[in-house]
C-alpha cells in the first residue's frame, strides 16, 4: 500500500524512435531568428546632442562625426544674421510693411543646418516658417518676404534657386518634395530634396503620403521635421502618442532620428548624414529636430493663452546661438573682434533690408492674372477684362475731377 502523500506516476514507454528522435546528437539545430525588419529604422532613444546647453562639448561619437569647424564657424554666421534679420522681419508686420510674418526665432540650428547640409543644386521644399532658412540659402530678403507682403505669387524663382515656393497648406510640400526627388534619381541627376516640416504637418495625410511613397519608390529626400511642440496652440501631446515623431518613419520603412534642435552641431552632423543616405541611392530619410519657437506661432497669434511664461524661459537658456558661440569661443574659433564683426554684417543687413521693405512697391493689379495657369481659362480671361475695365474706370474718374 503506498502512501497517501506520494503521487503515482504512470510508466513511460521508451521506444528506439523516441530515443533516436530525443537524443541531442541527432536533433536539428534551432533556425536561427530572422533579423529585424526595423534593424537600421528606429532613431536613438534619446535625441542625438553633441553639446550640453551651456555649449560644453560631449564625448564624441563615430556615428555622427564632429562638423569641420570652418563649417560651424560659418553656421554661427548665418545663424547671427538670419536671428537679425527675423527680428527686422517682425518689426516689419508691426510697422504695415507685411501682411502677416512666422517668426522662427529659436530655431536658428534647424533652420541654418539644413541649408549646410544640402549643395546649391539639391532642392528645399520650405514651409511659411521657413523664411530664416531661405536667406541663409543665399535668396534675396526681399524676395523671400514678398510672398507674406502680399504682392504677388512667389517673390523668388524656383527653378533659379532650387527652392520651392514657401508652403502655406500644411504638409502637401512633402508629396512635392518625393516627386520631385524621385523624377531627378530617374533621370539620373544627383539631386536630394529636403522638405522642411513642422509637427504639426505630421498630423496631415500629405505626410503619410509621401513619406510612403518616397519609400518605396527611394526617392533621394529628407523629411525634416521641426518639431517646436505646438502646431498653433495644440500641444504635441494632442497630436501623437508616439515616442517621438521620429517613430513614424519606421511604419514605412524609412530610416529615422531625432536630435537635440537647439544643438547646432549635433543638427548639422544628423543632417549631413541623412542627405548623404539620400544620395547614396538608400532612399529617404526622417530627422526629427526637438526645438521651440520663441515667438507666437504669427504675428497674429496670442500665445500666452496655451503656454506659460515659464516654459519659455526655460526654452531661453537653451538659446542655439549663445551655445554654439560659447564652444566656437572655446575652441578658439572665435573672438571678441569676429563676433563684432559678424553683429555688424548682421545689423547692415537689417539695415539695408529695412530700406527696401520701407520703399512702397509698384504694382500691376493686372499681375494678379499671370502665371495662374500656361493656358487662362475663360472665366480667368472674364476676370481680367472686368478688372481692366474697373482701372480704366477709375482713371478716366481721376482725369476728370
Amino acid at each position: 500500500m503506498r502512501p497517501p502523500h506520494v503521487q503515482e506516476v504512470p510508466a513511460v514507454t521508451t521506444t528506439p524512435q523516441a530515443v533516436r528522435r530525443a537524443s541531442p546528437r541527432t536533433r536539428r539545430p534551432a533556425t536561427p531568428a530572422a533579423p529585424e525588419k526595423s534593424a537600421g529604422l528606429l532613431p536613438q532613444a534619446e535625441p542625438v546632442r553633441l553639446l550640453d546647453p551651456d555649449g560644453t562639448p560631449l564625448p564624441s561619437r563615430a556615428d555622427y562625426p564632429e562638423p569641420p569647424v570652418e563649417a560651424l564657424r560659418e553656421m554661427y554666421r548665418r545663424m547671427v544674421v538670419g536671428r537679425r534679420f527675423d527680428t527686422q522681419a517682425t518689426a516689419l508686420t508691426k510697422q504695415g510693411r507685411l501682411a502677416v510674418y512666422p517668426s522662427s526665432r529659436g530655431q536658428e540650428a534647424c533652420q541654418v543646418g539644413a541649408t549646410l547640409a544640402v549643395r546649391d543644386t539639391d532642392w528645399v521644399f520650405p514651409t511659411y516658417r521657413e523664411s530664416m532658412a531661405l536667406v541663409s540659402r543665399g535668396i534675396d530678403p526681399v524676395e523671400v518676404l514678398t510672398l507674406l507682403r502680399g504682392d504677388w505669387h512667389c517673390g523668388y524663382d524656383p527653378t533659379r534657386v532650387h527652392t520651392a515656393p514657401q508652403c502655406t497648406p500644411l504638409a502637401t510640400q512633402c508629396v512635392h518634395a518625393a516627386g520631385l526627388a524621385y523624377g531627378e534619381s530617374y533621370q539620373g541627376r544627383d539631386t536630394v530634396a529636403l522638405a522642411f516640416i513642422g509637427d504639426g504637418a505630421t498630423s496631415e495625410g500629405d505626410f503619410h503620403e509621401g513619406v510612403n511613397f518616397a519609400a518605396v519608390f527611394k526617392a533621394p529626400v529628407v523629411y525634416f521635421v521641426q518639431n517646436n511642440k505646438y502646431a498653433i496652440s495644440v500641444p504635441l501631446s494632442r497630436q501623437t502618442a508616439a515616442p517621438s515623431l521620429a517613430y513614424k518613419g519606421v511604419g514605412y520603412g524609412v530610416p529615422s532620428e531625432q536630435v537635440d534642435g537647439n544643438d547646432p552641431v549635433a543638427v548639422l552632423a544628423v543632417l549631413t548624414r541623412a542627405v548623404a543616405h539620400a544620395r547614396a541611392g538608400h532612399g529617404p530619410f526622417l530627422v526629427e529636430a526637438h526645438t521651440y519657437r520663441m515667438e507666437p506661432h504669427t504675428n497674429a497669434d496670442d500665445a500666452s493663452r496655451y503656454r506659460d511664461a515659464d516654459e519659455v524661459e526655460a526654452w531661453r537658456d537653451r538659446d542655439p546661438v549663445a551655445r554654439l558661440e560659447t564652444y566656437l569661443r572655446n575652441r578658439g574659433a572665435l573672438d571678441d573682434a569676429a563676433v563684432a564683426a559678424i553683429a555688424e554684417e548682421a545689423e547692415a543687413y537689417a539695415a539695408d533690408l529695412r530700406d527696401r521693405m520701407n520703399a512702397q512697391p509698384t504694382v500691376d493689379p493686372l499681375s494678379l492674372f499671370d502665371h495662374v495657369y500656361a493656358e487662362p481659362t475663360p472665366q480667368l480671361v472674364e476676370q481680367r477684362e472686368q478688372v481692366r475695365a474697373e482701372l480704366a474706370a477709375a482713371r478716366d474718374e481721376e482725369g476728370d475731377a
